[in-house]
């Protein structure tokens, strides 16, 4: 990695930390050599859920926290955790704000085009709110579907081809999901309208989007096990759903009178474990 890249604004959700299967090192490479004034760490981030059925917690994911930390004591980062469902422990301390960190429910992030809501966006998933045992159970049958698809993209490696996602796969094909989707996103536009926000911003479908429903700014900063997607607000304050892979090829051609410093070794260290995809 060259030098940062600058950012206004920075959305992420869905790390999962405690998934074997999150991208907790490519995450922390992404964040430590992304410079931004407002971190927006949109639920998710720690999957608690995983953790109590017995979920590992890697040095990655150790390593990701620590990232958040530095970036608010050397950098002034303004952080923003939103709760989501998988880090539901957190609602006994809202809200909660400590020098750079303020823990919420939900956010509004002030733009020139307008006031945009950001929330996790579980409160509109019918199971979730209202059936918790189901989304357990939903959780632990799609961890166990990552682990399918990590063993059948191994033997995909070794036949040379690219790795395949059982859960897009399944999503773009079962009408349920397609249903629940569509109706996902207009009860979101409801709330934007309630919240007299021209925008909203949300993770939790693990879905990455960028479009208008109806006369709302629908994003979707998309997930960390699968996706490897954020939201930028870039300096010229307009929004983008950014991949890894477009970020790391960003990266190492930005012209030099964009950098605000070089790496650390740690930086170094992380994009290492990137790389090679270590999560050990």
């Amino acid at each position: 990695m060259k030098r940062k890249l600058r950012f206004k604004t920075i959305f992420i959700s869905d790390v999962h930390l405690g998934v074997p299967e999150c991208k907790a090192a490519q995450a922390s490479h992404f964040l430590r050599n992304s410079y931004c004034e407002k971190l927006v760490l949109n639920g998710d981030i720690i999957d608690a859920w995983a953790l109590k059925r017995g979920g590992r917690w890697t040095k990655p994911h150790t390593h990701f926290v620590r990232t958040v930390l530095k970036k608010m004591e050397k950098e002034n980062t303004q952080v923003i955790y939103l709760r989501g469902n998988h880090d539901d422990v957190l609602e006994r301390f809202l809200p909660l704000s400590m020098d750079n960190l303020q823990v919420t429910d939900e956010h509004i992030h002030d733009s020139p085009h307008g006031c945009y809501l950001v929330v996790h966006g579980d409160g509109f998933d019918h199971v979730t709110t209202n059936h918790k045992w189901a989304a357990h159970l939903g959780a632990f049958g799609y961890d166990t579907l990552l682990k399918l698809n990590r063993f059948y993209n191994t033997y995909r490696k070794w036949r040379g081809k690219d790795e395949f996602s059982f859960a897009k796969w399944v999503k773009a094909r079962v009408k349920g999901a397609v249903s629940f989707v569509g109706k996902y996103e207009e009860q979101l536009q409801g709330l934007a309208h309630a919240k007299g926000c021209q925008g909203i911003i949300c993770g939790h479908i693990h879905t990455p989007a960028d479009y208008q429903v109806g006369d709302v700014h629908y994003l979707n900063s998309g997930d960390w096990v699968e996706s490897m997607t954020a939201i930028v607000e870039h300096l010229d304050r307009t929004f983008e759903v950014i991949t890894y892979k477009d970020w790391c090829a960003r990266a190492n051609r930005e012209p030099k009178g964009t950098a605000l410093n070089e790496p650390t070794a740690d930086a170094s260290n992380d994009e290492e474990l990137a790389l090679h995809g270590a999560d050990e």
